[in-house]
C-alpha cells in the first residue's frame, strides 16, 4: 500500500534506494573510485573501449540516477502491481521449489517475503529443508510461516545434494507448474504473475530476464539480459538460469528424477532435458529475479565451483547421446561455466568453395594457402570465380594455381558482367559438384586448424540451414561473430569491434550461436538448399544483404543459422572492392537498404529474437538503451 499518491509512479523496491547525496558521495569515496579503476583497466584488457564505456557509463548513471537500475531492470511501478492483485488472475498454481541449506537468515527472510508478496496469488511456496543441526533457523522460521498459510510447504530432509534436494521438492509439489528459486535469491513481485500469464497462454516452458545483486541488494553485479529459445546456445551455457517455470506435465515427460551425477549443473540437465520436450518456450524479455551474488554464489563466478563445470560438460554430453547427435563436449577457453561441442562428421561429402576475384592476387594467394593450410578436412574442391579482372598478372596466376599440386581440385570459371556479388556466387554454384557450398570472399585468411571441418560438421545437421565464422579485422578486433536485425535501421554484426579474446555478453562469443543470419563472407550450407532458395536475391540484393536475405529465409522455414567460434579467420573486409561510401555504390547500398527493410520490417523494428530489447538498436556492442 502507498504510503501517499504521489508515490504511485515510483517502482516498488527491492533494497531501499539511497538517496542521490549518498550516492555521489559514495561514488567519490577513494576506495571505490580505485575499485572502479582497477575494474576499467581490466575490462579494457579482456573486452575493449566499447564494452568499458557501456559500463562506466551504466554504472555512473546508477550513481547519479536515483533508482536507475530499478527502472532499467523492469520492477512495475506501484499501481501496476495493484491492478495485478486487483485483477486476481486464475491460473494454474505454481509450486515454487526452493532447495534450502544452512541459508542465513536475512536471505532466507528476504527469498521468502519476496515470494510473500507476489501478485498472482495461486502459488506454493516448497522449502526442503536439507540444513545441518548448527542451521535450526530457516526450519523454525519456515514452520512457524506453514502453519499460518497453508500454500507454504515445509520439510526437513536428508542432505543428499542439490540434485536430490530439489528432487525431493518436486516430488512434494502439487501445482500444475513448478518454478524453480534458489534459497538466497529473490523474485520481483510480478515475476508469478508474467510466468502464469504465458501459461496460460499455452506456454510449458517459461523463463526471463534477471540481474544480479550484490549481498546487501544495493549494488548491482551484472545483468543477464537474453535472446529467445536458442538450443546451440543452451548447450554452450545454461544462459536461462533464472527465472524458470515449466508445468508439471512437462517434467514428468523428463522424469523428475534424482540426477546426482550432475549436482552443479543440475539446472543446466534439467533445462536441457525440457526444452527437448517443449511444444512452446516462452521468453519473458522483463527481469523478474534478483540471483545475489555472494562469496561462495555460482553468481559471483564459476570458479566458486569448480565441480560444476565438470557436470556441466556431462549434462551436455547426455543430451547429444539423447538426440543422436555425435559430438563431445569440452569446456570453452578462458570461460568457466561455458561449453564447445566438437561435433563429428557423417561421411566424407565434397564441399565446394566458391571464392569471387577480381585481381588483388595477393590476397586471393592468401586465402587459398590458407584455406588448403588449415581446412583439417581433404574433400574439397576450389571455384575462383573470374569478374572483370584487368590486370594481366591475375590470368598468369590463375595459370599457376592450376597447375600447382598443393592446391589439388582448383578451377577457375569466368563471369562476365557487371559485379553483382549474388550473380556471381549463382553463377559458381552451378558448377559446383559438391553436396555443399562454402561462399567465401578473397580477403579472408583463415586461421584456425579445422576450419572446413567445423563448419561441416554443423551444416551437416538436419535442423541447420547455414554456418558463418569468427572473423577478425586484422588489428585483432571481432569483425563478425553473427548477424543481428534491427541495427541501425538493418542488421549489423554482434559484438563488432570487440577484442579477439572477449568471450562477450554472456559468454556469446565464445559458445556456438543460433543467429538469424550470418555472413556471405565465409557462409556454408547444403547445396539443395542453396538451389531451393534460388540461390542469393540477384535483383533486389545484387551486393548488400544478399547473404542476410538467404538466410532469413532459411530460418522462415524453421531452420537454425549457426554462428560457431571454432572457425577463426582475418577478414580484410571489402579490400579488393571497396567500401559503398561514395557515387553510384553508395545510391545502389540505400537502394538495396530500402529493400531490405520492406521485407523484413518485422523483425527490424520489433527486435530480433536473439537479441533482447534491454539492448540498443543503434550499435552492435550489446550496450543498454
Amino acid at each position: 500500500m502507498d504510503q501517499n499518491p504521489q508515490d504511485q509512479n515510483r517502482p516498488a523496491d527491492v533494497a531501499a534506494p539511497d538517496s542521490v547525496g549518498g550516492m555521489a558521495k559514495r561514488l567519490m569515496n577513494p576506495a571505490h573510485l580505485k575499485d572502479l579503476a582497477s575494474r576499467s583497466v581490466q575490462t579494457l584488457q579482456e573486452e575493449g573501449a566499447e564494452q568499458l564505456w557501456r559500463d562506466v557509463t551504466f554504472r555512473v548513471g546508477l550513481a547519479f540516477h536515483h533508482d536507475g537500475w530499478r527502472h532499467r531492470a523492469d520492477i512495475p511501478l506501484r499501481r501496476t502491481l495493484r491492478a495485478q492483485r486487483a485483477e486476481n488472475l486464475q491460473g494454474p498454481c505454481i509450486s515454487v521449489v526452493v532447495p534450502v541449506y544452512n541459508t542465513p537468515m536475512p536471505f532466507f527472510k528476504q527469498m521468502v517475503q519476496s515470494v510473500l508478496r507476489q501478485t498472482y496469488r495461486n502459488w506454493q511456496l516448497v522449502l526442503m529443508d536439507a540444513s545441518d543441526e548448527d542451521h535450526p533457523q530457516p526450519g523454525e522460521l519456515a514452520r512457524s510461516l506453514a502453519a499460518k498459510d497453508d500454500r507454504i510447504l515445509y520439510d526437513k530432509i536428508d542432505n543428499g545434494g542439490i540434485a536430490a534436494n530439489t528432487t525431493a521438492g518436486f516430488e512434494a509439489a502439487t501445482g500444475e507448474a513448478v518454478a524453480l528459486l534458489d534459497h538466497d535469491d529473490l523474485l520481483y513481485p510480478n515475476a508469478l504473475y508474467e510466468c502464469a500469464k504465458a501459461l496460460n497462454d499455452g506456454a510449458d516452458f517459461v523463463y526471463s530476464d534477471e540481474i544480479v545483486l550484490s549481498a546487501d541488494l544495493k549494488k548491482l553485479g551484472g545483468y543477464h539480459f537474453k535472446p529467445d529459445f536458442a538450443p546451440d546456445y543452451l548447450r554452450g551455457c545454461n544462459y536461462i538460469t533464472h527465472l524458470a517455470v515449466f508445468t508439471r506435465s512437462l517434467l514428468d515427460s523428463v522424469g523428475a528424477a534424482e540426477y546426482s551425477e550432475f549436482d552443479g549443473a543440475q539446472d543446466h540437465d534439467l533445462f536441457l532435458r525440457l526444452t527437448e520436450r517443449a511444444k512452446k518456450i516462452v521468453h519473458i524479455k522483463k527481469v523478474l529475479y534478483v540471483w545475489r551474488g555472494h562469496a561462495g554464489s555460482t553468481a559471483a563466478g564459476m570458479e566458486a565451483k569448480p565441480y560444476a563445470v565438470e557436470a556441466g560438460v556431462r549434462a551436455v554430453d547426455a543430451q547429444l547421446a539423447r538426440l543422436g547427435l555425435r559430438g563431445k563436449a569440452m569446456p570453452a577457453p578462458d570461460a568457466p561455466g561455458a561449453f564447445q561441442v566438437r561435433y563429428e562428421l557423417n561421411g566424407r561429402p565434397l564441399v565446394s568453395v566458391l571464392i569471387p576475384n577480381k585481381d588483388h592476387t595477393d590476397d586471393l594467394d592468401r586465402c587459398l594457402r590458407s584455406l588448403y593450410k588449415n581446412a583439417g578436412y581433404d574433400n574439397f574442391e576450389v571455384l575462383v570465380i573470374e569478374n572483370n579482372s584487368t590486370d594481366p598478372a591475375t590470368f598468369d596466376y590463375y595459370e599457376k594455381i592450376l597447375a600447382d599440386p598443393s592446391m589439388p581440385r582448383c578451377k577457375v570459371v569466368h563471369y562476365h558482367g557487371a559485379f553483382n556479388f549474388s550473380a556471381i556466387n549463382n553463377f559458381g554454384a552451378r558448377y559446383a559438384s559438391g553436396e555443399y557450398l562454402l561462399l567465401l570472399n578473397n580477403d579472408i585468411e583463415i586461421l584456425s586448424h579445422d576450419f572446413v571441418r567445423e563448419l561441416l560438421s554443423y551444416a551437416q545437421r538436419a535442423d541447420v540451414g547455414a554456418v558463418g565464422a569468427k572473423l577478425y579485422y586484422p588489428d585483432d578486433t571481432i569483425q563478425h561473430a553473427g548477424v543481428l536485425m534491427g541495427i541501425n535501421g538493418s542488421a549489423g554484426h554482434s559484438h563488432k569491434s570487440y577484442p579477439r579474446k572477449a568471450v562477450g555478453d554472456l559468454y556469446r562469443l565464445v559458445t556456438t550461436q543460433d543467429y538469424m543470419a550470418v555472413t556471405g563472407a565465409c557462409l556454408m550450407t547444403r547445396a539443395c538448399l542453396y538451389r531451393q532458395m534460388g540461390g542469393l536475391d540477384e535483383k533486389d540484393f545484387a551486393v548488400a544483404y544478399n547473404d542476410v536475405d538467404y538466410c532469413l529465409k532459411l530460418w522462415k522455414r524453421g531452420l537454425l543459422n549457426v554462428y560457431t567460434p571454432r572457425a577463426e579467420a582475418y577478414h580484410y573486409e571489402s579490400k579488393s572492392r571497396g567500401l559503398d561510401t561514395t557515387g553510384e555504390n553508395a545510391r545502389r547500398y540505400e537502394r538495396e537498404k530500402a529493400a531490405f527493410y520492406n521485407k523484413y520490417h518485422q523483425w527490424i523494428d520489433n527486435y530480433d529474437p536473439y537479441y533482447n530489447p534491454h539492448f540498443n538498436n543503434l550499435y552492435e556492442n550489446f550496450g543498454l538503451k
